[in-house]
């Protein structure tokens, strides 16, 4: 946890890959050669997979029984760079954008919560178009795909939740540890939002020892994570002295439900905030320096609990926390680092001593398994492993300690 709370950012993109030029009604959007999307229940069904760099258009009609989303994704398959939201069934929407030569992936989103459908390889060819647009224009494009990346997030967090609560609750003990660390990853790297929100991160995240600190009652992941992890008899706490077993024991099936059901409905209590005008105020007023924290707050994420272990004490499933952490921070680095680039040489060589630092860690990361994949448990790195990669989180984290006084200059 990030210990006081910051409004800070994760990010979605790098304004070099593909500037949002605007999500506009549909009789209002430059129509010439649009490109069409029907949006289903199960599919979504783009006109072609191809395009020509410069500004284009995506006419998305949902056809389906349900509000539906569409995404346009970059490379990844994870950083959003276009979107259009609240299609209603019947209705039509339009999404333009300036789009530079790559590859991207298009999606679209029924319901406008899980992994959506139908997503395809999408490509843009040709060469590089020029991006319009004032500064404050740009920062503020930057500041709404951070809101959507948000967004889709939160969307897949909440039936990742509710499936790793239904095992839980079930009493499928093996289900529920399989998927404890893949849904964690969904919150890790948007977790600062939260955090921003009184009780609401101390509901859904807090560590036992946090809690107890405090004076509140232990709910949210990390209680179910001791049930799911039950500690041997003289096993100590995170705090490294009070007894495991000290005023807890393993929950009955009655408590269990009432902590699944909590986790539920915190989580979608989370969900309606990210989708409120309060939300987007926030965020606004936080500006593109709110962005660019987020990439140091994450990344302070890794430092005062990932890599000493005491996040997930119990199952020792950090180092997935740890990636989804470096995940978001390495986001909202690629969304400002245009900003800081066209600041100047300073700035220019900041950002290259941050990519190089991303990629120090990312590879030192991969050693240890990836997300997709699973991560050995924290307890099989030996205290060498730990230095090592403490040095490479030290070394990225002094050139991104500067990235917001850069931007902001």
């Amino acid at each position: 946890m990030i210990r006081p709370r910051l409004l800070a950012a994760a990010a979605v993109s790098a304004l070099a890959a593909l500037a949002l030029a605007g999500c506009v009604a549909k009789t209002d959007a430059a129509a010439s050669g649009a490109l069409t999307v029907t949006s289903t229940d199960s599919s979504c069904e783009v006109s072609a997979a191809t395009a020509t760099s410069g500004t284009l258009s995506f006419d998305v009609t949902n056809s389906g029984s349900d509000v539906s989303e569409f995404y346009l994704l970059a490379d990844d398959g994870l950083r959003i760079v276009g979107e259009v939201e609240n299609v209603a069934p019947g209705a039509s929407r339009t999404l333009t954008v300036l789009a530079q030569p790559g590859d991207y992936y298009t999606l679209c989103k029924p319901g406008m919560v899980g992994e959506g459908v139908g997503k395809a390889a999408f490509s843009v060819t040709g060469d590089k178009v020029a991006a319009t647009g004032d500064d404050a224009e740009q920062k503020q494009k930057a500041v709404d795909l951070y809101a959507a990346f948000v967004k889709d997030q939160v969307e897949q967090l909440v039936p990742a939740v509710d499936a790793f609560v239904a095992a839980y609750e079930s009493g499928d003990d093996e289900a529920a540890r399989a998927q404890f660390p893949t849904t964690r990853a969904f919150y890790e790297r948007i977790e600062p939002v939260a955090e921003s929100l009184g009780d609401l991160d101390p509901r859904i995240d807090y560590r036992e020892v946090d809690a107890v600190a405090e004076g509140l009652d232990w709910t949210g992941f990390h209680r179910i994570e001791k049930d799911l992890w039950v500690p041997a008899q003289d096993a100590l706490n995170a705090d490294g002295e009070t007894p495991a077993w000290k005023g807890w024991q393993p929950s009955t099936p009655a408590v269990r439900a009432t902590y699944g059901d909590k986790l539920v409905a915190d989580v979608a209590e989370l969900n309606s905030y990210v989708h409120s005008d309060d939300f987007t105020k926030a965020l606004d007023a936080q500006g593109i320096g709110g962005i660019s924290n987020g990439a140091i707050a994450l990344l302070d994420e890794v430092a005062t609990g990932k890599i000493s272990g005491e996040e997930d004490w119990w199952s020792g499933t950090d180092l997935y926390d740890f990636a989804a952490n470096v995940e978001g921070s390495k986001m909202a680095f690629s969304l400002v680092q245009d900003f800081a680039t066209a600041s100047g040489d300073r700035g220019a060589t900041l950002v290259t001593k941050i990519q190089k630092g991303y990629e120090d860690l990312d590879a030192a990361l991969a050693e240890y398994g990836s997300l997709e994949n699973g991560f050995v448990n924290y307890s099989q790195l030996t205290d060498a492993d730990k230095r090592d990669l403490t040095d490479l989180i030290n070394a990225l984290a002094e050139p991104l300690s500067q990235l917001t006084s850069t931007i902001l200059e």
